[in-house]
């Protein structure tokens, strides 16, 4: 009974914001000085969101550099691992290089070695 009612409660929520949806206008057109604004904006978000970037990658080299600090103090032989889009963000240049010359890509390459064994 209880999850009926639950139900119906639910549904009358549901129709009642779509009514409500369904009679708001549509939003004004923008003119300059809103397009401007806009645009201002996106571009203020974006440099906020590379210098949050910036600071995450930051602190991980901190955690990162402090966690094999750690281990090595503790005689335990600690080798970083770096992922492909680690290296790829490293040396963005580098990895687009080998692709213009013609030269095979590294990952042809990894894929060729398990095909000869």
């Amino acid at each position: 009974m209880t999850t009926l009612r639950a139900l119906i409660a639910a549904g009358m929520v549901v129709a009642t914001f779509g009514i409500a949806l369904a009679k708001l206008p549509p939003p004004p057109p923008m003119d300059e000085k809103a397009k401007a604004a806009a645009e201002e904006k996106k571009a203020k978000d974006a440099a906020a969101a590379e210098a949050a970037k910036a600071q995450q990658a930051k602190a991980e080299d901190r955690v990162a550099a402090r966690y094999i600090a750690e281990q090595k103090a503790k005689g335990k032989a600690v080798t970083p691992q770096i992922g492909p889009s680690m290296v790829a963000a490293a040396a963005p240049g580098k990895a687009a290089a080998p692709a213009a010359k013609g030269a095979p890509a590294p990952a042809a390459n990894a894929a060729a070695a398990p095909a000869k064994k």
